[in-house]
């Protein structure tokens, strides 16, 4: 079955004092209807601005080059062909996309939620956006629902209210009934746990877990924590500065990293096992200062002389029990014996 979204070298360039950059650089990835994978990475190297990217919401300036293929749903609506190149799409043209087709939980509540607003009338205008039609009584019938998908108590009660009336847990579930309102197929959810405390973070995991079985959503999973993404996960990339250095099913990834860069930050992760934890020497390079081989070269245990000749592609992992190639497991390190 084709996938839901296929990303097909994905770069995204901003323009800055000292010339462009490239916060994404070269992306490649799938993802299918029913499938999570978490993409996960130090701040800054480049998750939130892909993202943003495939929602057509980069800073003025920007621009895109490369593919980002989304399967359209089969109804009247749609422009009459099976797939959207998101990267290529006009402002107008993104209009009956964004919020329908693909959705995103932004990173933090509190500044995402317009606060002189209720939160029944932020939903609305998501469906309103869509379906202009409805007549008001349906509008606020259909946001009620939303945010009974979102498992929120009392949602009558919830949609009067304003967002600072409401936890934190509480405006992340209002978050999730604004991106699920117009009913897309693709999520994305940005840092969604970052500022809750482990129990709420529990519930906003496996709320996440069940929308996606019960819809059937191809669900983009940023975060910076392991922790949280071993949790959620079906398939791990892993990005730095601006490109995905690691990839395959999260299981995998997690239990052998074939990249320095997942070995180190799973070596930084608290684990109660271990008692100290180890710190990545070094910093993430800054963008218009790229080293000329592998990003992550200055910093790599490892590192070889030809480590800094040129930027190594994503190599197929050879399986750890034989010769034979597990083609869904790829990092971009000289160290990792091709399949």
């Amino acid at each position: 079955m084709a996938p839901l979204l296929e990303v097909r070298g994905l770069t995204v360039e901003l323009p800055t004092p000292a010339g462009w950059v490239r916060p994404v650089n070269d992306v490649w990835f799938e993802l299918s209807a029913g499938e999570t994978l978490g993409l996960v990475g130090e701040s800054g190297c480049g998750k939130t601005m892909l993202s943003l990217a495939l929602l057509g919401l980069l800073p003025p300036g920007a621009r895109t080059t490369g593919e980002a293929w989304l399967a359209q749903r089969n109804d009247s609506r749609n422009s009459g062909s099976e797939r959207l190149n998101l990267a290529a799409l006009t402002e107008r043209e993104r209009v009956p996309v964004r919020g329908r087709e693909i959705a995103m939980i932004f990173q933090e509540p509190m500044t995402a939620l317009n606060p002189v607003l209720r939160i029944g009338a932020q939903i609305e205008e998501g469906i309103r956006a869509h379906q202009p039609e409805l007549a008001a009584g349906e509008l606020t019938r259909r946001a009620r629902e939303a945010l009974e998908h979102a498992a929120v108590p009392e949602p009558e009660l919830r949609a009067r209210q304003f967002p600072h009336q409401l936890s934190g847990g509480l405006r992340q579930r209002a978050m999730i009934a604004m991106a699920l309102a117009a009913g897309p197929r693709l999520l994305i959810a940005d840092e969604p746990t970052t500022a809750l405390d482990v129990t709420v973070q529990k519930q906003i995991l496996e709320l996440l877990g069940r929308l996606r079985r019960e819809l059937g959503l191809g669900l983009l999973f940023i975060t910076h924590d392991l922790g949280v993404v071993a949790q959620v996960a079906d398939r791990l990339a892993v990005m730095y500065a601006g490109r995905i250095i690691e990839e395959g099913p999260a299981g995998t990834v997690l239990r052998r990293p074939r990249h320095p860069y997942t070995e180190g930050l799973l070596r930084a992760s608290p684990q109660l096992k271990r008692r100290k934890l180890e710190p990545i020497a070094g910093a993430v390079p800054r963008l218009g200062a790229l080293p000329p081989g592998c990003a992550f070269e200055p910093r790599c245990p490892y590192r070889r002389a030809e480590c800094s000749a040129a930027v190594p592609e994503l190599r197929v992992v050879v399986n750890d029990v034989g010769p034979v190639a597990a083609p869904r497991h790829r990092a971009r390190c000289i160290l990792v014996e091709a399949g």
